[in-house]
């Protein structure tokens, strides 16, 4: 078995994961498992009322877990995968836990080979949220990886920029980072239809 199976299969067995994505180290856990979930949030010290996003592989895993309108469906096929996440409707399969009440949830397809295989090989959403604990740095190498974690998934350093988050609905990013001028004139446009 190497390192991304047994990746994997911690993920499966509600166990933690440190993994890279095209921005900085994610803790990836079992997106589906209310056991796996209150790990992420103990591991990084968050409050229950922030949610967590999720990473997925593709526009179908996107499907299964949100409702896509027609504005949805172009923002993704524009941005992802990239270092943009997604806020829109969530699926009565998403727990309430990742939302944080809000019936919403942000969705990343990150553009990074280790990620997007981690995510293939576990064959469902994971948690997408930085590997430190809550209101500390982003960690783009492997030593500021401060979070308790089962494994860690080392691929050198990383660009460092957090996504971008966009919430659809308002038609406004929540939080700047990488592609934000690209995200703002997609907004624009829309706006403007």
């Amino acid at each position: 078995m190497n390192r991304l199976e047994a990746a994997a299969r911690v993920i499966r067995q509600d166990g933690l994961v440190v993994y890279p994505t095209d921005t900085i180290y994610g803790l990836g856990a079992d997106a589906f498992s209310d056991e796996a979930i209150q790990k992420v949030f103990d591991a990084k010290k968050r409050p229950f009322s922030q949610p967590i996003s999720v990473a997925v592989t593709d526009i179908e895993m996107v499907f299964g877990i949100a409702y896509v309108d027609e504005t949805a469906l172009a923002f993704i096929e524009r941005f992802l995968p990239g270092p943009v996440t997604v806020v829109i409707p969530a699926r009565n399969s998403v727990p309430e836990s990742l939302t944080g009440g809000m019936g919403m949830v942000g969705i990343r397809i990150p553009n990074h080979p280790v990620a997007l295989e981690l995510i293939g090989l576990v064959d469902a959403p994971i948690t997408a949220t930085s590997a430190n604990i809550h209101g500390a740095r982003d960690p783009v190498t492997p030593d500021e990886c401060h979070v308790p974690h089962d494994i860690l998934l080392d691929a050198g350093r990383l660009p460092g920029t957090p996504s971008t988050v966009v919430d659809l609905a308002s038609r406004k990013i929540i939080r700047r980072g990488a592609m934000e001028a690209e995200v703002a004139a997609f907004l624009r446009e829309r706006e403007e239809e």
